[in-house]
């Protein structure tokens, strides 16, 4: 272990300590300009000790649970996670954790103090789902401290029990009838700004942000078929602990983002009954970019670097008379004078549909419907899995595939087909 040595020259103080031999040769940390010899000792042990921990400016030992967690969203979340689940665990750390556990020592962390901060979340009504996903931030963080960092041994939320979720509290996903979407769709007519998301969610049941992300390039109007290869991400500035940052938040902005996964790019093939309302739609914008002439505004992407230094387009938006040399866009989700449509403006709609036509719903509602809808009447089980963008067949099956009545009856008309014919075979032998 190096020793820390100071000396006085030329009126001011010094430290010097041995680093390690480069090329066999002796090196030498040092510094001065110190007006004291306590100010110097005081940096040198600093410097010493981080030196002695790989360049690490803290000592883990000492470390608290909210200077972890700050490293911990610095060094692993922003490098490896994506925009919108930085967000989640920014607003969970900021929100929850560190008000709960921020003043302990990492190493004080156990498993009683979580298991009844868990219980307390219960009492204080929040549903499971909510207290399973502030768990297990704080759990994904504590495994990141064991293994690459080696600051503490074991995982305390390990053994942790979450309290059991209210039957009543459980939500339903609930299912469009046909009728229901008729007057939804009567409600927001061809001429509406909600329309075609409505028909391309309930005809294709994509993800909200896939559909605000479509182009007219990923559109094959001849071979009936989408190409899913983008989502529609707003972004801001990462939560931070201080006003000055929180401040930063009301400044966002829409940018093109990977889809959520591998599978979540595809291509998928759609009906009559949509392909006759991109026609349409495709159609009107052509006569309102010719009315609107100069007015009409134009969608544009521009390169940045996120984060992790990978290239994102942001949606830039100007009127038809400014000259743009970025690449413009021509989006299927647009205003009548071109201006985009967001995910945050079609909250509109689903309180329109909640509230004046009296219909439970949201976006996702229409993936659900179409999911359910397929799986009813016998869709190939791999191929919904396909079409909804899923990696693990088991989010098909157990989350979109509902166990409502008509596929009951047609599993009992199943088995009564497959066994009368089995009784028929066993009479004739």
């Amino acid at each position: 272990m190096a020793e820390l040595n100071t000396r006085k020259r030329n009126g001011k103080w010094e430290y010097r300590f041995e680093a390690a031999k480069i090329g066999g040769k002796r090196k030498q940390i040092t510094k001065g300009g110190f007006k004291t010899k306590k100010e110097c000792l005081e940096a040198g042990a600093k410097a010493l000790a981080e030196y002695n921990s790989s360049g690490l400016s803290f000592t883990p030992s000492e470390m608290s649970v909210a200077d972890y967690l700050d490293y911990w969203f610095e060094n692993y979340c922003k490098m490896n996670l994506k925009y919108n689940t930085q967000l989640n665990y920014s607003v969970v750390i900021n929100n929850h954790l560190k008000p709960k556990f921020g003043q302990y020592k990492l190493l004080a962390l156990n498993s009683a103090a979580i298991q009844e901060y868990a219980n307390q979340l219960k009492r204080e009504g929040l549903a499971k789902n909510t207290i399973v996903g502030i768990l297990t931030t704080l759990s994904g963080a504590l495994n990141y401290a064991i293994e690459p960092l080696h600051y503490i041994q074991y995982n305390p939320c390990s053994h942790i029990r979450y309290p059991k979720e209210d039957a009543r509290r459980t939500a339903n996903r609930y299912v469009i009838p046909p009728d229901d979407f008729e007057k939804i769709i009567q409600h927001f007519g061809e001429k509406s700004q909600f329309y075609l998301p409505l028909m391309i969610g309930y005809y294709t049941g994509l993800r909200i942000s896939e559909v605000f992300a479509l182009t007219w390039e990923d559109i094959d109007l001849e071979q009936r078929t989408l190409a899913v290869n983008k989502i529609t991400v707003k972004r801001n500035f990462i939560p931070g602990t201080n006003k000055a940052d929180q401040k930063k938040l009301k400044k966002s902005a829409w940018y093109f983002g990977p889809p959520k996964t591998e599978s979540s790019k595809r291509t998928i093939k759609f009906g009559s009954a949509l392909c006759n309302a991109l026609r349409k739609a495709k159609s009107q914008q052509n006569q309102n970019r010719l009315f609107y002439g100069e007015h009409y505004t134009e969608i544009y992407k521009k390169p940045e670097l996120d984060e992790k230094g990978n290239i994102i387009y942001k949606l830039i938006e100007a009127p038809r008379s400014e000259p743009c040399e970025l690449e413009k866009l021509q989006m299927l989700c647009v205003r009548e004078n071109g201006q985009f449509v967001s995910t945050d403006a079609f909250k509109y709609c689903s309180r329109v549909i909640n509230h004046k036509l009296m219909i439970p719903f949201n976006f996702h509602s229409l993936r659900h419907t179409h999911a359910t809808t397929l799986v009813e009447n016998g869709a190939d089980i791999k191929d919904v899995q396909k079409r909804l963008g899923h990696e693990d067949i088991k989010t098909t099956l157990q989350t979109y595939a509902h166990d409502t009545e008509e596929m009951q009856n047609r599993s009992v008309d199943i088995f009564e087909r497959a066994a009368g014919l089995s009784t028929v075979f066993s009479s004739t032998n």
